[in-house]
C-alpha cells in the first residue's frame, strides 16, 4: 500500500456507501439497534434488522471494491489486445518475407540440382529450421553466388526474428487471456454481492425500511455538522494565514498564490462539471455521459479540466500530490477506506460530489458520511 496511507484504529468501523434510502449504518446506527427490539435475533430464525443492514453493508463494499478490479482489469484488456493485434500483425508480415526468401532460396537448390552438383532433397530443405545448415550439410555453400549467400543470412535472420515475434506474441495472448478471466470474475462477483443485496433489502418489512431510513437521516445531520466544524475550522486557517503574510508584507508568496490560483480556475471546471451529473445514476463500470461510477466521474470531472487521470481510485490515489483533510481544497480527491475503493470531488464546505452506490445517485453529500473514520487520504490532481 502506498506510504501516504493513514494509520486505521484497530476497531471495528462501520463500512459502505449510503444513499438516503435503505442506507447502510455506521457505529451511531448499530448502537442505535441495540436499543430495540428490531435488533434482538428474530424468534422465527429470519436474520435480525441489523443483521440484515450489516450483511447489506458489506455487500454493497465488496460490490465497490470488485467494481474497482474489473475496472482495472478492462483498462488492461484494452491495452493488451492492441499490443496482441500489434504483435500478430508484425508476425504475419515477418511470415510473409519468410515464405518469399523460402521460396527464393528453394529456388537456388533447384538449380545447383539442375547443375549436377548435387541431388538435394528440395522438400526437406523447404522445411529445414536451418537453411545454412542444409546448404552445409550438402556442401553447396561453396557453389553459391554473393547475392545467393545474402540472401541465405537474410533467410535466417528473419527466421529468427520471427520465431521471436511468435513468441512475444503467445505470452501476450496468454496474458491476454489471464486479464479476461480477471475481468469475468470481477462482474460475477459485482452482479452476485449486488443481487444478494437487493435479495435481502426486498425481505424487510415497510416498517424496517422506515425504521432504516429514519436512522440515516440522523446519519446525515451528523455528516452535515461535522462539515460544518470542517468549514469552521478551515476558514480560521485561512484567515490566518492571510494576516500572516498581511503583517509580514512579504511578497515571496507570489509564485504560490499564481500556482494556487491555477489551481483554482482547474478545479473550478472539474466542479462545475461535477456538479452538472447530479442526478445521474450510479452504474458499476459506467464513466459517462449517461451514468457513472465512483472514479468514473472523478476521471470525467477532471478530464473537463484538462487533466487526465487514471481509470481507478488505486491508480487516481497516486496521480497528485497527497494533502491534510484541514487543507483540502474544492477540487482535491478524498478517498475513503483502506482499500482505496472509493472517491468523491471535494467541494469545500466539508462537502462533496460523488457517484454513491448501485440505486443511488450522483449527489453532493458530507464527507463524513460514513464516519471520520473511513477517510483514507486527501490527493490534490493538478
Amino acid at each position: 500500500m502506498a506510504s501516504h496511507r493513514k494509520s486505521r484504529p484497530s476497531g471495528t468501523r462501520a463500512a459502505g456507501i449510503r444513499t438516503p434510502a435503505l442506507a447502510t449504518a455506521a457505529l451511531t446506527s448499530m448502537a442505535l439497534f441495540s436499543q430495540t427490539a428490531e435488533a434482538a435475533p428474530s424468534s422465527d430464525g429470519k436474520p435480525s434488522l441489523e443483521e440484515v443492514e450489516k450483511k447489506v453493508d458489506a455487500l454493497y463494499r465488496q460490490a465497490e471494491s470488485a467494481t474497482e478490479k474489473y475496472n482495472a482489469a478492462k483498462e488492461r484488456t484494452g491495452s493488451q489486445r492492441k499490443q496482441v493485434d500489434t504483435l500478430l500483425d508484425d508476425v504475419a508480415r515477418r511470415t510473409d518475407r519468410l515464405n518469399k526468401a523460402r521460396e527464393e532460396l528453394g529456388s537456388f537448390a533447384a538449380a545447383q540440382y539442375r547443375t549436377g552438383a548435387s541431388v538435394p532433397d528440395t522438400a526437406t530443405f523447404l522445411l529445414a529450421d536451418s537453411p545454412q545448415g542444409y546448404f552445409d550439410q550438402d556442401q553447396l555453400m561453396s557453389r553459391l553466388t554473393a547475392r545467393q549467400k545474402g540472401a541465405v543470412d537474410d533467410y535466417v535472420t528473419q527466421q529468427s526474428a520471427t520465431m521471436k515475434k511468435r513468441q512475444e506474441a503467445t505470452r501476450s495472448l496468454e496474458s491476454l487471456t489471464e486479464t479476461q478471466d480477471d475481468l469475468k470474475t470481477a462482474k460475477t462477483t459485482v452482479q452476485t454481492k449486488l443481487a444478494s443485496a437487493r435479495e435481502l433489502l426486498s425481505q424487510l418489512t415497510a416498517a424496517e425500511k422506515a425504521r432504516l431510513a429514519a436512522i440515516e437521516k440522523q446519519q446525515q445531520e451528523a455528516a452535515d455538522r461535522k462539515a460544518a466544524e470542517l468549514a469552521k475550522q478551515q476558514a480560521a486557517a485561512a484567515d490566518r494565514a492571510t494576516s500572516s503574510s498581511t503583517a509580514s508584507g512579504s511578497s515571496s508568496s507570489g509564485t504560490s498564490s499564481s500556482s494556487s490560483s491555477a489551481y483554482a480556475t482547474k478545479a473550478a471546471k472539474a466542479i462545475a462539471f461535477a456538479r452538472a451529473q447530479i442526478g445521474k445514476p450510479y452504474v458499476w463500470g459506467a464513466t459517462g455521459p449517461g451514468s457513472y461510477d465512483c472514479s468514473g466521474l472523478s476521471q470525467a470531472a477532471w478530464k473537463a479540466a484538462g487533466v487526465s487521470l487514471p481509470r481507478t481510485t488505486y491508480d487516481q490515489v497516486n496521480a497528485g500530490t497527497t494533502v491534510p483533510l484541514a487543507d483540502a481544497q474544492p477540487g482535491d480527491l478524498v478517498f475513503f477506506y483502506d482499500d482505496v475503493s472509493h472517491v468523491g470531488i471535494y467541494i469545500g464546505n466539508g462537502m462533496m460530489i460523488h457517484a454513491p452506490k448501485p440505486g443511488a445517485y450522483v449527489r453532493e453529500e458530507s464527507i463524513y458520511y460514513g464516519g471520520e473514520s473511513i477517510i483514507h487520504s486527501v490527493v490534490r490532481p493538478a
